[in-house]
């Protein structure tokens, strides 16, 4: 038995009339009528009454077919989802964020891609730099998004966006009257820190801005952002951050843009993934970020 045996019985079933079921399929009627008998030859069974009127289903044929139809279905099915895997249309995809995207071109990269591919699973893990290269090189991540550089990585990447650097400040705080900040103000305040995300990154961008390995007080927290910004509007302290975690409001604080005499500070995305993945999911996502930042991804040297 075949296959094909079982969508021709269900045809002939569905039409009454081998004439019809042989036309629809595009065979010749004996074809099908030859098929049908050695069905039934194999089963010991016969599964159609064939009369003037047209052929119709036995008792026993009917749950033959009915059978055969479950059968048709989820084959079917499972063919879809094998090629929809394969194209990489649905599946997991395991992302790896270093920086908030309650805002910007990651939130509407998120976004996009999950207008287009609605059946993959995608799922974010939050880390800094180091956390999320020993990641990829362990696989448990399939891409991951972090502020340039990452000198450790030699693998493949992607540059994609800058981001502005923004300070976070308590309502209550003198800065909050201007409209930007400029680098040199931050020396005196007390600056909140975490390891997570792209706090190493910015500290390291603050002492090259004010020149001085311990630039102004740091305060260390083993939190996430917004346990950081609910610190800033409590008054504990101003924190910098990206212009991404913008998006969302926290009682008591208020965003500014950190400023050197060349305007607004910036610190460049991209995405780093391995060249030996085969997550067939990857390829639509990296192929979408090209589409949608074609001026950087087309940019010499990058990959």
């Amino acid at each position: 038995m075949e296959f094909r045996d079982l969508r021709w019985a269900i045809a002939a079933s569905q039409h009454r009339s081998l004439r019809q079921a042989a036309e629809t399929l595009r065979i010749k009627q004996s074809t099908l009528s030859r098929c049908l008998r050695n069905l039934e030859h194999t089963l010991g069974s016969t599964l159609f009454e064939r009369t003037n009127g047209g052929t119709r289903p036995t008792i026993q044929g009917q749950e033959f077919l009915d059978a055969a139809q479950r059968i048709v279905d989820q084959t079917e099915a499972m063919t879809v989802r094998v090629k929809n895997r394969s194209r990489g249309e649905s599946g997991r995809l395991t992302i790896g964020v270093q920086a908030s995207f309650s805002a910007g071109n990651f939130r509407a990269t998120l976004l996009d891609h999950r207008h287009r591919f609605a059946d993959v699973d995608a799922r974010m893990v939050d880390g800094s730099s180091d956390h999320l290269i020993s990641d990829l090189t362990s696989s448990a991540i399939d891409v991951a998004f972090m502020a340039e550089p990452a000198p450790s990585w030699s693998d493949r990447s992607l540059l994609l966006w800058s981001e502005r650097v923004v300070v976070a400040l308590p309502k209550s705080h003198p800065l909050t009257g201007r409209d930007v900040v400029h680098w040199g103000e931050l020396r005196e305040e007390a600056l909140l820190l975490t390891p997570r995300g792209p706090g190493p990154e910015l500290v390291k961008l603050l002492v090259s801005k004010l020149g001085s390995f311990d630039p102004c007080r740091l305060l260390h927290h083993d939190v996430a952002l917004d346990r950081l910004l609910t610190l800033v509007g409590a008054e504990w302290g101003v924190l910098l951050t990206l212009e991404g975690a913008t998006g969302a409001a926290y009682e008591g604080v208020t965003f500014r843009e950190v400023h050197d005499a060349e305007g607004p500070t910036r610190l460049s995305f991209r995405a780093y993934w391995r060249q030996a993945n085969s997550n067939p999911s990857l390829r639509p996502f990296l192929d979408l970020l090209r589409e949608r930042y074609p001026e950087f991804s087309a940019e010499p040297g990058t990959d």
